[in-house]
């Protein structure tokens, strides 16, 4: 479905969605202080220079330009107030829920497809480019929210977001319900977005092989 009526569509499945977002849980980016909770703490990734943009990324952006801009923006973390935990955690469950997995063969009849998921299917990256969508709905800063690709326990090809506070970095994966600590993962890291131009992307850690493919 192109043109319009796709465009429709998609407009229509992620205001569904943001609806869906509001009704669980209050606004998103409320600055308030946390009361007798304790906030988590992270480390930061090291970063250890440029490298090749995913040909899925680029993919995406030929079809979603909007979701790709050009402008660069000073890096910006997120204030990790209890509002914007309980949205992290939000949206992490929501899009979990709503969405039902599908290898991209079965969808797509394609090895590898980004896309946002408005049919309610997709695998990892599809997941990871709704809560990217809908937190940036939402208020947070697109700078603090970067897709990120990773080897899983098996050496395979996994995308999830990464989200850059002032308390360190978590993890939204659609194989898990918690945000979590991005050293708490069992994934090797490597690759993500820089922080201030979604376009190109960072080797994480000791450069190792990218996956051709993610696929969870």
């Amino acid at each position: 479905m192109r043109g319009f009526a796709y465009r429709t569509v998609l407009a229509g499945s992620v205001f569904a969605l943001g609806l869906l977002l509001s009704s669980q849980g209050g606004e998103a980016g409320q600055q308030r202080h946390p009361r007798s909770e304790r906030l988590p703490q992270s480390t930061s990734i090291a970063i250890s220079g440029p490298t090749l943009t995913p040909f899925g990324w680029a993919d995406f952006c030929s079809r979603y330009e909007a979701e790709c801009p050009v402008n660069v923006l000073p890096a910006e973390d997120l204030s990790l107030t209890s509002g914007n935990w309980n949205t992290l955690r939000r949206v992490n469950l929501l899009v979990n829920a709503s969405i039902k997995p599908r290898s991209d063969m079965d969808h797509w009849n394609l090895l590898d497809r980004w896309d946002l998921p408005t049919d309610g299917y997709g695998d990892c990256e599809d997941y990871a480019l709704l809560k990217r969508k809908l937190l940036m709905a939402e208020g947070l800063p697109r700078q603090a929210l970067l897709i990120t690709i990773v080897k899983d326990e098996n050496g395979e090809g996994h995308a999830i977001l990464t989200v850059k506070t002032d308390r360190g970095e978590f993890i939204l994966d659609n194989m898990n319900d918690e945000v979590k600590p991005w050293a708490q993962a069992p994934y090797r890291f490597v690759k993500r977005q820089s922080q201030t131009d979604p376009n190109v992307w960072e080797q994480l850690g000791e450069p190792t092989s990218a996956p051709l493919i993610v696929s969870r």
